[in-house]
């Protein structure tokens, strides 16, 4: 890695004194692009994809019954089936398919009732869902160069944050699906602004999307919290890539992978395992270019007042990453 030294070194011409991702010019980026190429053999991110969708496989369950114990505070749980296949559109038919068998399974079991032993069954179903988002944190920290160093209560209780967060957003997102169309119709809008709304739910939900997977990457791994600029652009591309990577993996799974034929009765959750593994190849290439834009400048990327190289507790802020061509 090069050292604060080699700032001064083309600074302007590869981004070396950029206080943002669009300072960088396009040598920058060559640099940065072909960094990511190379860690994510370095990193074996492949492999470590594979054991974060094992882990959120493991997760799944317990995070479902969470998710039907919340669902079901606020509207009919038997109506959750029926606006979790509405992502058919967004989601791969095998995930929506095991997923949707999986919440049916739970909601036939009635409606949660607030009271002792619920709130226990919530918690016990949120800690064992939690394994998933720290085997999450685990890669994250990989990607970065960084060694977990945070404690036993504060790593627990920010996965744990992220874990709840991210069930209730799931389940309050398809509550307001049940929600919006009789709301739309009161209001009496028109047809053609009802249909606007109901398409424009789309890109929010996208948006929501990436903002949630930027703040995974601030601050899931372990480390002195990045600025938002810094991170924002590695979940914008997550998002995208992902949209692209579950509609090509929808595409294969139809025309191409028979996974029943092969896998017989496991079809519908090999499938499923292999999807995850594709979205987690997707979300640690996403902090992987994060990390290399940090790398790519000599100016501090975290929060709080500018430090000097090697005072700024993050790996990729102090230090750079190596040149991968001629100066621009």
């Amino acid at each position: 890695m090069s050292t604060q030294g080699e700032v001064a070194q083309g600074a302007g011409a590869r981004g070396r004194e950029a206080a943002s991702p669009s300072q960088i010019p396009a040598p920058g980026w060559r640099d940065i692009l072909v960094r990511v190429y190379r860690n994510v053999s370095q990193n074996r991110i492949l492999a470590i994809a594979a054991g974060v969708a094992f882990y959120a496989l493991l997760a799944i369950f317990p995070a479902i019954a969470a998710f039907v114990a919340l669902y079901s505070l606020v509207a009919d749980p038997a109506m959750i089936k029926e606006q979790f296949e509405s992502l058919s559109g967004v989601l791969p038919v095998e995930a929506v398919s095991f997923v949707g068998d999986q919440i049916n399974r739970v909601a036939a079991q009635g409606a949660t009732k607030l009271g002792l032993a619920s709130v226990i069954g919530l918690f016990v179903s949120l800690w064992s869902a939690n394994a998933g988002m720290k085997a999450i944190f685990d890669a994250l920290n990989v990607v970065y160069g960084e060694r977990e160093k945070r404690g036993f209560l504060e790593l627990n209780g920010v996965s744990l944050g992220f874990t709840l967060g991210g069930i209730l957003f799931v389940a309050l997102s398809l509550a307001l699906m049940v929600v919006a169309p009789p709301v739309l119709d009161a209001l009496s809008l028109g047809h053609g602004v009802e249909r606007a709304l109901s398409l424009a739910r789309w890109p929010l939900l996208l948006v929501v999307v990436a903002l949630a997977i930027s703040l995974v990457y601030r601050y899931g791994p372990s480390r002195d919290t990045p600025q938002w600029r810094w991170v924002s652009w590695g979940g914008a591309f997550a998002t995208v890539a992902w949209l692209i990577a579950s509609a090509l993996f929808s595409w294969y799974a139809a025309n191409l992978g028979n996974f029943n034929g092969t896998y017989g009765s496991l079809g519908a959750v090999v499938g499923f395992m292999l999807w995850l593994w594709v979205s987690s190849i997707v979300l640690l290439a996403g902090a992987q270019l994060n990390a290399e834009m940090e790398h790519q400048t000599g100016k501090d990327t975290t929060e709080g007042a500018p430090r000097p190289m090697g005072e700024r507790g993050a790996v990729m802020a102090d230090t750079l990453g190596p040149s991968t061509g001629p100066s621009g």
